[in-house]
């Protein structure tokens, strides 16, 4: 029986698990959670609901391009979208907050679609 053993502990420190991601990312000046992405927001939105007393803010970015202002906004857009899920899929609204730091906390450095494609993003950072 050389079988895998199960992972012991909080499943969000799994490293196999869905909740290992993290990050999910969106197209040039969109806010809409890709479809390859949902599974992933799925994940975080069971384990919300099955662990009411944590928490999680999601914090939306932007890339460089557009104002300041707009890209505070595009984030904002971005952390909802993601919220609007994560709620819809069980977990309640009271766990997950959401801020945007729209351009100012890249991801990656570069004025590249390579480093704009890593920086249009939405993480998922708990409080436990």
């Amino acid at each position: 029986m050389g079988g895998e053993t199960a992972f012991q502990g909080d499943p969000l420190d799994d490293p196999n698990s869905m909740l290992a991601k993290r990050v999910v990312y969106f197209d040039f000046d969109r806010s809409e959670v890709k479809s390859e992405f949902r599974a992933i927001v799925a994940a975080h939105a069971e384990y919300l609901a099955s662990n009411p007393n944590v928490s999680v803010t999601i914090e939306g970015h932007a890339d460089e391009r557009g104002t300041r202002e707009y890209n505070i906004a595009l984030g904002e857009r971005r952390a909802a979208a993601v919220k609007q899920i994560l709620t819809l899929q069980g977990a309640s609204a009271g766990q997950v907050n959401t801020i945007s730091y729209g351009e100012e906390r890249p991801a990656a450095l570069g004025h590249d679609e390579d480093a704009w494609a890593l920086n249009r993003r939405a993480e998922f950072i708990y409080q436990r």
